[in-house]
């Protein structure tokens, strides 16, 4: 029963971030655990209370209840088989704005600030989110195995806990957090750690104004009344307009509780986030509805068409509303069903069973019950039907108050040329060298470039560009020599030790043994390029190569045919219209190819350049082969001016 219960923990959308705190208490008393939890709530309600007051959340609030040690243990919530100390608990949903989860660390790490002997544990589906941010300066041993319940916010500093044993690393919440308040000085993370962190909440609370947006829409009054007196409806009344399916459309047709004809003009404050997905929603009113809209080129036409979808939204809230008991045909409970399935709960049982019945019973009470820590039905619709019910809505008020709006923010913002896009790249990335090719390029500097990437040598995880030290010189590994004693090794007449019967393996001389057996293969022409840096030259001094028999009479008779070949390929063509199309290089005299009339080697570094130029020229400035191909290398293509 209790994996099945994991089951019914674990279905829950991945936008969430849970958070914890902890006050230091020793007793075990509940009632004694009650009382000093609910005197923390109301301190942290209170702090966080300082910052939220007129903050717009995307999607759920900052919101803490109350956790002792049986009512932990009851819920488990949380899918945690450990049961936690006395602590507050929250659970919000950021949904497509990833600032409401950082604005939330901020909270917490106020929270500790003001409230000593306090410690804040939070996490996300990735896990230890904050040390992402703080990547670059984490000790070696942490890693996400290892970092579970290691990390921990306490008087507005993070603190990560080092493992004592590395092949032991597990340790419960409870041993952390008294670690932390025995020896908070050891377990404080490193200045680097720290001030990666608090450069990421620097923005809080200083700029949180800079992430709202203030529009004129024209509204139906009873939807201009409801965000008058609750502005944070607009949240959940976008969200569900830019989410509607066929039956919420069902809902926009007949608008049964906001009706268009008696429409007011109000000022709407959104968060960006909000406002790009509204005025990116593809959306044509239906003028049999009642939405008569100015034409296109009206300049108040956007706030016409805007007001449209803001009461759309606010009609799919109302049509989703179910009573508190009711799941039936709540698209949120078959959703989570349909997932509940999936993930094995019902064991196999035939549907319609008592076995497969009283499982169903016991999903739909934990549904009920924890629906709205889910997210996976929200009780807004509920709110919004109970306060329109309420509302004393006057026209005339509306009307006086839409005289006296303030003008609309600047929307630039919503447009970014790409060297906007660069500059924020690099300040949050750090500069990247790269070498940009326009027309006045030389052609044998690119041709040099791209060598350097191709002959760069790749690790396991993936290809890494070359590292420039201020010389043209491409990056080769290191060469061994060929030796018996390297190499893969299952000898049993080995001595016993902890290494017997384990693989060694040399990745230089093997790659070097598989790029000197390709060269054989299809050997260079060395009177076509002798400064290539993919010829055989480039090995003529490894000892791998004096040393093997591959060195011998056959390989040369092999080249030698090869040569040939590919000689009287190029007298064949350099008659034909094919050769006429290649750029070609200045006059050479060579006894070669005395007998072909006019005849110049064609230069391949002139034509290689003018074809990426080309190709570039033609993705006319989006996306394409040319740029994709280079970009990653350090190349980049200017546009032609």
């Amino acid at each position: 029963m209790d994996n099945l219960n994991k089951v019914l923990q674990s279905v829950r959308e991945d936008d969430f971030v849970e958070y914890y705190i902890f006050p230091h208490i020793e007793s075990n008393d509940e009632e004694q655990q009650e009382r000093v939890l609910s005197a923390l709530l109301e301190k942290a309600n209170r702090i966080a209370e300082k910052y939220t007051k007129s903050y717009l959340w995307h999607k759920d609030e900052f919101k803490l209840v109350v956790r002792t040690t049986s009512s932990n243990y009851l819920t488990h919530i949380d899918g945690k088989e450990e049961n936690l100390p006395p602590h507050l608990y929250g659970v919000s949903h950021y949904g497509d704005n990833i600032q409401d989860e950082w604005f939330i660390v901020f909270i917490l790490y106020e929270i500790t600030k003001e409230i000593s002997d306090t410690i804040a544990k939070v996490y996300d589906v990735d896990g230890e989110f904050l040390l992402i941010e703080a990547a670059d300066f984490l000790p070696k041993w942490a890693n996400p195995d290892l970092c579970n319940n290691r990390v921990y916010i306490h008087e507005g500093n993070l603190h990560l806990l080092t493992p004592k044993d590395l092949d032991n690393p597990n340790i419960s919440v409870e041993e952390a957090l008294q670690n932390i308040h025995l020896h908070p000085a050891s377990t404080v993370a490193s200045v680097d750690i720290q001030n990666s962190l608090k450069n990421k909440l620097a923005i809080f609370p200083v700029s949180l104004m800079d992430n709202f947006h203030h529009a004129t829409v024209f509204v139906p009054t009873a939807v201009a009344a409801l965000l008058k007196e609750s502005p944070k409806f607009i949240s959940a009344a976008v969200q569900a307009f830019c989410n509607r399916d066929s039956i919420d459309m069902k809902a926009c047709r007949a608008m049964k509780y906001f009706p268009p004809e008696q429409r007011v003009a109000t000022r709407i404050k959104f968060t960006k986030c909000l406002y790009a997905m509204l005025s990116h929603s593809k959306y044509i009113p239906d003028r049999k509805i009642g939405w008569n809209l100015p034409p296109v080129s009206s300049k108040d036409y956007k706030q016409h068409l805007l007001g449209v979808k803001v009461a759309c939204g606010m009609e799919i809230l109302v049509a989703q509303a179910k009573p508190s008991k009711d799941i039936e045909g709540d698209r949120a409970w078959d959703q989570y069903l349909k997932i509940l399935k999936e993930k094995g709960y019902f064991q196999g049982l035939l549907e319609g069973s008592k076995d497969f019945n009283n499982l169903l019973n016991k999903a739909k009470e934990y549904y009920i019950e924890h629906r709205d820590s889910m997210h996976y039905s929200p009780p807004i619709g509920q709110e919004i039907l109970l306060q329109l019910r309420k509302s004393d809505i006057s026209y005339e008020q509306l009307q006086k108050d839409a005289q006296n709006l303030l003008p609309d923010d600047d929307e630039s913002w919503l447009d970014i040329c790409p060297e906007d896009l660069d500059k924020m790249l690099q300040e949050r990335y750090g500069q990247k060298k790269v070498f940009k090719v326009d027309e006045s390029t030389e052609p044998g500097t690119f041709a040099q470039k791209v060598n350097t990437f191709l002959n760069h040598v790749s690790e396991v995880e993936g290809a890494e560009f070359p590292v420039e030290d201020g010389s043209d010189k491409p990056i080769r590994p290191p060469r061994s020599k060929k030796d018996s004693k390297k190499g893969v090794s299952f000898s049993s007449d080995t001595v016993n030790s902890e290494n017997q019967n384990k693989v060694t393996f040399d990745p230089n001389s093997f790659a070097s043994a598989i790029q000197n057996i390709l060269n054989f293969v299809i050997p260079e022409d060395d009177s076509w390029d002798l400064d290539s840096d993919s010829d055989m030259s480039e090995y003529e001094n490894d000892d791998f190569i004096k040393d093997s028999n591959l060195n011998g009479e056959g390989a040369k008779d092999v080249k030698n045919k090869m040569e040939a070949y590919m000689e009287q390929m190029d007298k064949e063509l350099a008659g034909t219209t094919i050769g006429q199309s290649f750029e070609k290089k200045c006059t050479l005299k060579d006894s070669s190819f005395e007998d072909v009339e006019n005849f110049n080697p064609v230069d391949i570094d002139v034509n290689a350049l003018k074809n990426i130029l080309e190709s570039y020229k033609s993705q006319l400035g989006d996306s394409g082969p040319s740029s994709n191909m280079l970009g990653p290398m350090g190349i980049h293509l200017e546009p032609k001016k």
